[in-house]
C-alpha cells in the first residue's frame, strides 16, 4: 500500500516479521505489504496472512492497536476475514503485535487507495458492500471507540468546504473503507479504525475515493444511493471532502483528489 521505509526501519519488521512467523510456526512469503511509515507489515504466511503492527513501547494499546482484535465482535454479515490469533511482544524499546488471518482468496480492487480506471464490479458487488455497511450501521456505535471525532468534524467542515454542520447522525463505520481496504469478494479489511462516525461516512469515502474516474463516480454514486441520498448522510460526505482537502499538502492521492473535490463542493 506505501512504499517501504528507511532501511533501518525495513530491517526491524522483517525481524519482528520472523519473530512472529517462527512464533505461529509459519513462514512469511509473498509480496510485502507496508503501512504509513513501516508502522505495519504484512504478507503471505502459508496458507494465511501475517500482519505485524509496532508502536514504541509504552505507546501501544488504544483504539488503532485494539481495532482488529474488537473487530470480532461485529456481526458476521460484515464480511471480513476471520482473525485466528494474536501474539504481543516488546523488544529494544519497540512493543509488537502479530496478527494471523484467514488469507482473502480474492485480489484488492485496487493497488492504492483511489481509482485510477474502473474496477468493473458487478452489481452483485455493491449489493453485497450495500447489506455489509447496513449490517455495520446497525450495531450500536461503541463508546470506546471514535473513527471521527465530532470536535473535529466541526472544526474542519466550516474551514475546508464552507458549509455548517448543525446536528450529526452517528453511527458505526469502518473508518477506511478505501479501494485498496476491499477485495472483489468483498472481504473488508484492516479494521484498525472502526468505530463512530457520521452516518454514510464509508459510503462517501467510496465515492469521493472514485472522483479520479467521473464515469465510475457516477455509477457508485448511483449505487450507494440508498445511503447517500439520505439527508443524515450529507455530514458523512462533507466529513470526507474536508479531510481531503485539509491533507492534501501531505497525502499524495489526497492532492490528486483535492481538485474533484472542489468541482463536487462547488455543485452541491
Amino acid at each position: 500500500m506505501f512504499d517501504a521505509p528507511a532501511p533501518t526501519t525495513v530491517d526491524r519488521m522483517l525481524t519482528a516479521q520472523q519473530h512472529a512467523a517462527d512464533q505461529f510456526g509459519l513462514r512469511a512469503t509473498g509480496r510485502r505489504v507496508w503501512g504509513y511509515r513501516g508502522r505495519t507489515l504484512s504478507s503471505a504466511a502459508g496458507p494465511h496472512w501475517l500482519r505485524v503492527v509496532c508502536a514504541e513501547a509504552g505507546t501501544e494499546g488504544g483504539t488503532l492497536w485494539n481495532g482488529p482484535s474488537t473487530s470480532r465482535t461485529l456481526p458476521a454479515a460484515v464480511p471480513r476475514p476471520d482473525l485466528f490469533r494474536i501474539r504481543d511482544w516488546t523488544t529494544d524499546g519497540y512493543a509488537y503485535r502479530a496478527e494471523l488471518y484467514a488469507f482473502a482468496p480474492d485480489p484488492m480492487v485496487s493497488p492504492r487507495p483511489v481509482l485510477d480506471e474502473d474496477p468493473g464490479l458487478p452489481e452483485t458487488w455493491w449489493k453485497e458492500m450495500l447489506a455489509a455497511l447496513d449490517a455495520l450501521a446497525d450495531v450500536p456505535p461503541p463508546a470506546d471507540r471514535e473513527a471521527v471525532r465530532e470536535e473535529y468534524l466541526r472544526r474542519v467542515i466550516p474551514e475546508f468546504t464552507g458549509h455548517q454542520v448543525e446536528d450529526v447522525v452517528w453511527s458505526t463505520a469502518h473508518g477506511d473503507l478505501h479501494y485498496g481496504n476491499v477485495t472483489r469478494g468483498p472481504h473488508i479489511l484492516d479494521w484498525e479504525g472502526w468505530g463512530r462516525a457520521p452516518y454514510g461516512y464509508d459510503a462517501a469515502t467510496l465515492y469521493v475515493y472514485a472522483l479520479l474516474t467521473p464515469e465510475t463516480a457516477v455509477r457508485i454514486r448511483t449505487e450507494m444511493a440508498p445511503v447517500l441520498d439520505r439527508p443524515e448522510a450529507h455530514i458523512g460526505m462533507l466529513t470526507v471532502c474536508a479531510q481531503v482537502l485539509q491533507a492534501q499538502d501531505r497525502v499524495d492521492f489526497y492532492a490528486e483528489l483535492a481538485g474533484p473535490v472542489r468541482e463536487y463542493l462547488a455543485r452541491v
